[in-house]
């Protein structure tokens, strides 16, 4: 059926190399001996449960540090590669979802974005299935709560897991085996020999300062470092100096967390190191920390600045050297998460209407990227998005079909951060315009977890500032991948309110848009002349507005639906026309959905050799635009062509590799269809018990989505 919506399935895991997603060991890393024993015993003695080892402690003690250390140390041991993400769990407004962690794993297994399940259980099944008996380290740092960790705990005992929290996170030993390691500040020997490395040889010139320093610092890494930073800036001016200069601005600030004498070191040394930087690079420092996303690269800096990339660069660079942000790989930067709850503090020097201004930029350098690479790979499609301004500072290169998808793909959490915030924080329009302009690109990739993110962001902002449009938008949105995921009451739903708010607000172009995407549903629910009635509406409406391109659009469901009817010669009229506005325009994607049902119609019409031809061509241009949801469709469809012309053998091929990227994709109606198809074949071979199996499993499906199927299959089961 031609349709309105697009999304996208997979294709088997290829050949991958084993991910080595490791940070860079630390350097100068010293000291913690007893507790690297104590990984060492632990590897080389697991439990028959998966081990866990959950490196507990207060912000800075250097759980991270010990972590990776230990996993570089034991790389080798590891041939299947080792996978490592930041779960940000202590980030106030974005800790990172165990699902999105869970997608992030599975591309660096191997598995491309568009065949990640969309269904939470489903990404975690497959997660451990990929895992299961191979030799992988997996690190998962900076875990806020049990519910982010579980997900990712492999099934097998030849994964081995270490987990970093500021929490115990007494469940994971209880849950899961767990062997805990309590993390202290290091002892006092360890933390001088921590600055020694560091410093030099004027640590033990001024053994007493530099003891005194230690002190100061109250024996968190994460201090000692920056502090020896500053040391090392300054080599003329004597250890003893430096302490007093410290031991004077602690003095003078407020205590960092009642209590916390460590909090209140580690504030006191980021306030002497902040105040020796350059202006421009403090106040880099103090924008990178409005950032709403884990990073940022060299152009969300400019932007935030409002400077050229290279000047945002060496900013950013300074801030580096200096120990304040980290870089995790080249052109991109990060902070700790101690370092961003200080910049956020110091961003109170920046006037109001300048923050502002800035978070102003950064949001619509995001916007106009995501605009650019969406008119790269989608230029068909740009009238109907968003009209986004080119930005006023420095552009990411995005001016080939692999810079726009490597850029999107590369930013996509980013774009999902910096959308939450803006729908939170007084940005409604923008946070709408996020899901309007990338819609189709996360339903080709099946994004759909980013893709229903932006949408409820852009729904909440809408309700909460009163925006009926942007209301009745999103949740044309949020129906578009309910439908991709089979969830046709909540997508019905959706498209009904809002059709309803369209209509009362005279919006006769959203009102049609919402009321054919329901008769879509119609049609899955087995209602055509309802569709068809839907559609003809469609086809009128867009006529009167001038609109070729949705004209063509409905042109294609109105065929569609007459074919399933019967009145194939009509039907056929309004395809071929609706074929030639496609390629007229270059709509590559409307083309392969039009082709395809081309090659339905003359299928049910018992010509078969067009259908198999027509039908091959649209899975073609499904595989050269990355349109997994075409493929998916067209190889089920081939499979039907071959069945029905007793080529059996390769029709089960068909229908197996179409029903493999559905599992993936999370797509319930393909899955359905060719596990039905699968079934048929089956039982024409004789093999009446898989054949029932099979129609079982189609039927819980086709029983889930309402669809008249169901009755098909459940008579074919009970005779």
């Amino acid at each position: 059926m031609v349709s309105a919506l697009s999304e996208s399935t997979g294709n088997p895991v290829p050949t991958w190399p084993p991910p080595r997603e490791l940070p860079p060991d630390v350097y100068g890393f010293t000291g913690r001996s007893e507790e690297l024993a104590r990984l060492d015993a632990m590897f080389d003695n697991p439990p028959s449960a998966v081990v866990i080892s959950a490196i507990a402690g207060t912000a800075g003690v250097g759980k991270t540090a010990l972590a990776v250390h230990w996993a570089h140390r034991v790389a080798d041991r590891f041939p299947d590669g080792q996978l490592y993400v930041d779960l940000r769990g202590y980030d106030p407004e974005q800790p990172m979802p165990a699902t999105d962690a869970l997608a992030a794993f599975l591309r660096a297994l191997g598995v491309d974005g568009a065949d990640i399940p969309a269904a939470p259980a489903e990404r975690a099944a497959r997660y451990r299935s990929l895992v299961a008996g191979r030799r992988l380290l997996v690190v998962l740092d900076n875990a806020g709560s049990l519910d982010q960790v579980s997900p990712l705990v492999p099934g097998t005992g030849s994964c081995f897991v270490v987990v970093t929290s500021r929490d115990s996170l007494p469940g994971l030993v209880v849950r899961h085996g767990a062997a805990r390691l309590d993390l202290d500040l290091m002892p006092p020997d360890e933390a001088l020999d921590l600055l020694r490395g560091l410093v030099g040889p004027r640590v033990d010139a001024e053994a007493d300062a530099a003891a005194e320093l230690v002190h100061r610092c109250a024996r968190l890494p994460l201090a000692l470092r920056v502090a020896a930073e500053i040391a090392a800036a300054r080599p003329s001016t004597p250890l003893t100096d430096l302490v007093a200069e410290l031991a004077d601005e602690r003095g003078r600030l407020d205590v960092f967390q009642a209590g916390s004498d460590d909090r209140s070191a580690v504030r006191a040394v980021f306030w002497w190191s902040y105040r020796r930087l350059p202006p421009p690079v403090a106040r880099m420092f103090r924008l990178l920390g409005l950032h709403p996303g884990a990073d940022a690269n060299g152009y969300a800096a400019a932007a935030l600045a409002d400077t050229d990339l290279r000047t945002a660069q060496q900013l950013a660079d300074s801030l580096v050297g200096a120990h304040l942000v980290q870089e995790p790989a080249p052109g991109r930067y990060r902070m700790h998460d101690l370092l961003r709850t200080y910049a956020v503090e110091r961003s109170d020097e920046e006037a109001e209407p300048d923050r502002r201004a800035a978070l102003v930029r950064l949001i619509h350098h995001y916007l106009s990227g995501a605009a650019l690479a969406m008119d790269v790979l989608y230029p068909a499609e740009r009238p109907r998005r968003p009209s986004i301004a080119a930005p006023a500072g420095p552009v990411p290169p995005l001016n080939s079909a692999e810079q726009a998808l490597a850029w999107l793909d590369g930013e996509r959490d980013n774009l999902v951060a910096v959308a939450a915030y803006a729908a939170g924080h007084g940005w409604p329009v923008q946070a709408g315009y996020f899901g309007r302009i990338l819609s189709r690109h996360l339903e080709i990739g099946a994004h759909y977890s980013d893709a229903m993110a932006l949408h409820e962001s852009a729904l909440r902002a809408a309700q909460a500032y009163g925006d009926r449009f942007g209301e009745a938008t999103a949740r044309l949105g949020l129906g578009t991948i309910c439908y991709w995921l089979g969830r046709y009451d909540e997508a019905a739903e959706h498209y009904q309110r809002s059709a309803a708010i369209f209509r009362e607000d005279r919006d006769p172009n959203g009102e049609i848009r919402a009321l054919t995407n329901l008769g879509i549903i119609y049609a899955q629910w087995g209602y055509h002349d309802k569709a068809l009635n839907q559609y003809r509406q469609a086809l009128d409406a867009f006529r009167e507005m001038g609109d070729r391109s949705g004209e063509a659009m409905a042109m294609g469901w109105v065929g569609y639906e007459l074919g399933l009817l019967g009145h194939y010669e009509e039907a056929l009229d309004h395809l071929e026309r609706a074929l030639a506005v496609f390629q007229r325009i270059g709509d590559r994607m409307r083309e392969a959905e039009v082709l395809y049902d081309l090659g339905e119609v003359h299928r049910l019409r018992g010509r078969h050799d067009e259908a198999f031809d027509l039908i091959g061509r649209s899975l073609a241009i499904g595989r050269e635009t990355g349109d997994r949801y075409r493929q998916t469709d067209a190889l089920n469809g081939l499979a039907e062509v071959l069945r029905a012309t007793g080529r059996l053998d390769e029709a089960l091929a068909h229908h197996e590799s179409a029903l493999a990227l559905a599992r993936e994709g999370g797509q319930r109606v393909e899955q359905a269809r060719a596990l039905d198809g699968i079934a048929t074949i089956l039982h024409a071979t004789g093999d009446r018990e898989q054949a029932h199996r099979y129609w079982r499993d189609a039927l819980a499906l086709y029983t889930a989505l309402s669809m008249p199927r169901a009755e098909e299959v459940r008579g074919l089961l009970s005779d």
